[in-house]
């Protein structure tokens, strides 16, 4: 996978590295406080934050003992832009679907209206 949309996608295809980045965009944090509420090894939760540091989500520094893992946003950005695309479209559709559904209702009220006076629909 070469275009980092594709990375992007495919780091945010797991539901635990979607957790981490969920904790991250709280603040920075060690591996030890990113692992803390999983139920899996350290070494697997080094291999999560490889994949997101693969795909620029994450960055990690060196501060003395301490490496904080932190949130890189830009490429959330490029995927909010590649969806807001797609977002138009479906509201452009529920629009379309909203003003048939009103048609539909005028007729079945003009078709209720006529039952009553006695005329045949």
């Amino acid at each position: 996978m070469s275009d980092r949309l594709s990375q992007t996608f495919a780091a945010l295809a797991d539901p635990t590295r979607r957790a981490i980045l969920a904790r991250l965009a709280l603040g920075e944090a060690s591996v030890n406080e990113i692992a803390e509420p999983f139920e899996m090894s350290l070494p697997a939760v080094s291999k999560h934050l490889k994949v997101l540091e693969r795909a620029h989500l994450i960055t990690r520094g060196r501060s003395a003992q301490w490496r904080p893992c932190k949130l890189k946003a830009a490429p959330l950005k490029e995927v909010a832009g590649w969806v807001e695309t797609y977002r138009r479209h479906w509201e452009q559709s529920f629009d379309r679907l909203e003003d048939y559904l009103r048609v539909l209702q005028a007729k079945d009220k003009g078709a209720k209206k006529g039952k009553r006076h006695g005329r045949k629909g």
